[in-house]
């Protein structure tokens, strides 16, 4: 019992001496190395580059191992049809009974020649083989008359490509040995040199020849990018290069430029947006203060002295005040819009049909009002800001005018041409670029009534440029003022001239 304690009191303190020591061990590893990273070219042209080097590799290497192989094979092949062939012109010669103890190849290249009877004697030799003992112990046999041998068994002329052909069939023929000394292995090892060289200099031409021409193909995308870099969202005017060709570079160069072109009138029509917010802050800011101030000015008067306010005069004072503001909000909200309406909104409108609607829905006016309209002039835009337009001329020349307004339609030179003339005093030259400035009143004495808000005109203007065109002052031939609308014809009318026609 006491044996067994002793045991195990031993064998617990070395298996704990044994786990010290493994973790021991274990703390005193050597940290591992960090394996090495493989980082591909970042550039595109780096990994085309690579990419054909290594398809290079992969084709040539082959290829020239394949090429030296054939070029060995080529040449033991030359070097076993010439054997045969100065075997087989010894043979003929040795049938006819025209050998010579001493025989001169007429194959150059081959140096050994020997006709050896069936006993093993050298009949006649080549110079380069006199002395010789047979060159080989292949006899072949009539069944088989020529066989290739290749022989190492004499040290004096080294390794030998023979070919052994039988004289005749007989059998005690002859047999002629014919051959030439094995190319030695340094004529191997320059036939693989040259391969090897040749195949070297094809990858790194490959390599050359593709880093060149990446970074030729490239070297637009790299100008585009260097443009685009160099463009900021304040000006928007500058486009990238373009390439001729129709390659996916040029695709892309014109696609960016088409983007910009588009990003260019998107913030210029965000500008023009703005500018026409803050103008119509400005506007509404600086016209609407007088109306508000005399209005405010009339009811803090009514408050102060109820009994002296007449309530049926203030309140028609008052709503024509308030007639006027909504007026001025109308033509300033008019305004801010009309730029803003997009193109899809526009169809065909008959200008002369559009004039003779909105003369007709004014009913009588006080001055006559006489139209000279060509039929079917038409134009692309939207029908009820022409409307407006035409609205405001007419209310300018019956503003003005003494006795006759005349509104005319017509085609010139490609051209849809819309004239309101009146008979009125007419607008000085110097003057005539101002009446399309915002609340502009050329008459100062005139009344508010008669003036209007001031914006009509301009309102005018601005539907003619949304819609391509220009509104323009010139003297009437009637005497007073001549307001001429010019705008493209629509796509589709053809000008063919119609005898005008007068409605009252």
């Amino acid at each position: 019992m006491m044996a067994v304690r002793v045991r195990a009191r031993l064998t617990g303190k070395t298996s704990m001496f044994e786990r010290e020591r493994v973790q021991s061990i274990q703390s005193t590893r050597l940290p591992s190395r960090p394996r090495p990273q493989w980082h591909a070219p970042r550039s595109i042209r780096g990994r085309i580059t690579m990419l054909i080097s290594l398809l290079a590799v992969f084709l040539l290497v082959p290829s020239g191992v394949i090429a030296g192989l054939v070029a060995h094979q080529s040449v033991g092949d030359t070097v076993w049809l010439e054997a045969r062939k100065e075997a087989s012109v010894a043979a003929a010669a040795d049938r006819v009974g025209a050998i010579t103890p001493t025989i001169r190849p007429t194959v150059p290249g081959i140096e050994f020649v020997q006709v050896v009877s069936p006993d093993h004697r050298v009949l006649s030799a080549s110079p380069a083989a006199k002395g010789l003992p047979p060159i080989s112990e292949v006899w072949p046999s009539a069944d088989d008359p020529q066989q290739d041998v290749w022989t190492c068994s004499h040290q004096r002329i080294g390794c030998v490509r023979l070919s052994a052909q039988r004289v005749t069939s007989a059998a005690d023929s002859n047999v002629v040995y014919a051959g030439r000394p094995a190319l030695s292995d340094t004529s191997m090892t320059v036939i693989d040199s040259l391969f090897a060289t040749q195949g070297t200099l094809l990858i790194f031409l490959a390599i050359a020849m593709t880093w060149k021409v990446t970074g030729r193909t490239l070297r637009p995308v790299e100008a585009i990018r260097a443009e685009l870099a160099a463009i900021n969202v304040n000006d928007l005017s500058s486009r990238v290069p373009e390439s001729s060709g129709e390659d996916e570079i040029a695709r892309l160069a014109r696609t960016i430029n088409s983007t910009l072109s588009r990003l260019e009138a998107a913030r210029l029509r965000t500008e023009e947006a703005l500018n026409q917010q803050r103008r119509f802050a400005a506007d509404a800011s600086h016209e609407l203060r007088t109306p508000v101030a005399g209005l405010r000015a009339q009811l803090e008067e009514a408050q102060l002295h109820p009994e002296d306010t007449d309530l049926d005069s203030l309140l028609h004072r008052t709503l024509s005040d308030v007639d006027r503001l909504q007026a001025i909000i109308t033509d300033l909200l008019l305004l801010a819009r009309v730029g803003s309406c997009a193109k899809e909104m526009r169809e065909r409108v008959d200008l002369s049909a559009a004039a003779r609607k909105e003369v007709a829905r004014r009913g009588q006016e006080p001055r006559h009002t006489r139209l000279v309209l060509e039929p079917d002039v038409m134009i692309d835009g939207i029908p009820t800001q022409l409307g407006r337009l035409v609205t405001n001329l007419l209310d300018n020349a019956q503003r003005h005018a003494k006795s006759t307004v005349v509104v005319g339609v017509r085609r010139v030179d490609g051209q849809a041409e819309l004239s309101v003339d009146d008979d009125g005093d007419g607008i000085a030259e110097a003057d005539r670029q101002h009446v399309f400035e915002r609340f502009t009143r050329l008459d100062a004495a005139r009344s508010r009534d008669r003036g209007g808000t001031g914006l009509g005109l301009p309102i005018a203007c601005e539907i003619a440029r949304a819609h391509g065109g220009d509104l323009a002052v010139e003297t009437s031939g009637l005497g007073g003022a001549r307001f001429v609308l010019r705008l493209g014809l629509a796509e589709t009318a053809e000008e063919t001239p119609v005898p005008a026609s007068d409605a009252p």
